[in-house]
């Protein structure tokens, strides 16, 4: 049963008061009381996690579900359930549904087949740094690269339309923003599923070879296809394929930028892109709260006891500078070589995605500066309109010449 919180708790989300940092608080939670009750915007309390122990404990725990349709999970926006009559996902899911459900469509996302994909994704980035030089002046990264390029992967992959990007882009904004209006969320989510169910059907009678198509034959074949599954898996994909992916290149660019030293040394080295890759996830952690859980029976993080029914969050942006895990964490520094950042989660829910979003950040961020040297920002940090109302962190414009 969930509990009502009490007057005076610590409420969420936060608002970070500084793009390159954890909102102020975090850190005093993490340092004076790492586990702690909060209040959600539905009025009903959480646990919050702020240590990476504490949080890769609670990830790897059966005691703690990922069952969004639990009661006592923590919703973080009002008006019930965000996803309205969606079928379970993965991130949904649980043992032991979530391991066969997973391994069905892991094949798509191996390294072997990402590095088949680098030539297009090479090619859809170099189109757009194209259509950047082409339009000259002072230009909108997130428009002309940075919403485009995972856009067009992400739909190639699973054979969506890019040409319909405007309306899932549109709609995949409405279910993020958090202040979306509870009916418009879930019309939101009602249309988007309505035009996938479409295109789901379209492909039922015709497989291609994308994603969609394949997971039709392969679960046709194993006797296991269902085609509310399929829509669900392909709503993840799609929102989630491309919205991470987008907003990290637009802060990796910043990020860089503000840093010329670093960049510098990518320029010299482009082998030491991926650590910067990897640097930039941890240092900006934009899904915050994905990793949120239910607890299903009593179990015990970090001395705490946490009852069966109720919810916890688990703080990857507190955790991700934590102190006892990463040396100097409020610091950006390309050579860290830390891998153990939950940026993607941990455990069995960790990114699906992960390989793919690591290459296409790689890919853009050697192109961009090699074809753009004198890229730079066309305002001023302060003027650039941060996603502090979203639950994924980004930019929605970011203005740069060169």
């Amino acid at each position: 049963m969930t509990e009502v919180a009490e007057p005076g708790v610590t409420t969420f989300p936060m608002t970070r008061t500084c793009p390159f940092s954890p909102p102020p608080k975090y850190k005093t939670l993490r340092e004076e009381t790492p586990i702690s009750r909060v209040e959600l915007p539905t009025g009903a309390s959480a646990w919050v996690l702020t240590k990476l122990a504490d949080i890769r404990q609670m990830l790897t725990d059966p005691r703690f579900s990922s069952d969004r349709q639990h009661p006592g999970f923590p919703l973080l926006v009002k008006g019930g359930r965000p996803f309205g009559k969606l079928k379970p996902s993965l991130i949904s899911m649980d043992a032991p549904e979530h391991g066969p459900a997973r391994r069905e469509v892991v094949g798509e996302f191996t390294v072997k087949r990402m590095k088949a994909l680098q030539p297009r994704i090479q090619e859809i980035v170099d189109e757009r740094i194209d259509a950047m030089l082409a339009a000259g002046g002072t230009v909108d990264l997130v428009e002309l690269l940075s919403l485009p390029v995972p856009s067009l992967v992400i739909c190639e992959q699973l054979g969506v339309p890019y040409a319909d990007h405007d309306f899932f882009q549109a709609h995949s904004s409405a279910l993020l923003n958090r202040d979306t209006a509870p009916e418009d969320r879930l019309h939101a989510v009602d249309e988007l599923q309505q035009y996938l169910s479409d295109l789901v059907t379209g492909k039922e009678a015709e497989p291609t070879d994308d994603l969609i198509g394949r997971q039709i034959v392969k679960t046709r074949e194993e006797g296991t296809y269902d085609h509310e599954s399929l829509v669900s898996l392909s709503f993840l994909l799609l929102i989630a394929g491309h919205e991470t992916t987008a907003n990290m290149i637009s802060l990796g660019t910043l990020n860089l930028l503000q840093n010329p030293e670093q960049l510098a040394a990518i320029k010299a080295d482009p082998g030491k892109t991926l650590e910067a890759v990897e640097e930039l996830l941890r240092f900006f952690t934009i899904a915050d709260l994905a990793a949120s859980r239910v607890a299903i029976e009593d179990a015990e993080i970090g001395g705490q006891l946490i009852r069966a029914g109720e919810g916890v969050l688990g703080l990857g942006y507190a955790a991700n500078r934590d102190a006892e895990a990463f040396d100097n964490p409020d610091e950006f520094d390309i050579a860290r070589g830390a891998r153990h950042h939950v940026a993607f989660g941990f455990g069995a829910h960790q990114c699906l995605g992960q390989n793919l979003a690591r290459m296409e950040l790689q890919i853009v961020f050697d192109t961009l500066f090699r074809r753009l040297p004198g890229l730079k920002l066309a305002v001023d940090v302060d003027d650039l309109p941060f996603k502090h109302d979203s639950a994924i962190f980004g930019l929605y414009r970011m203005p740069v010449t060169w």
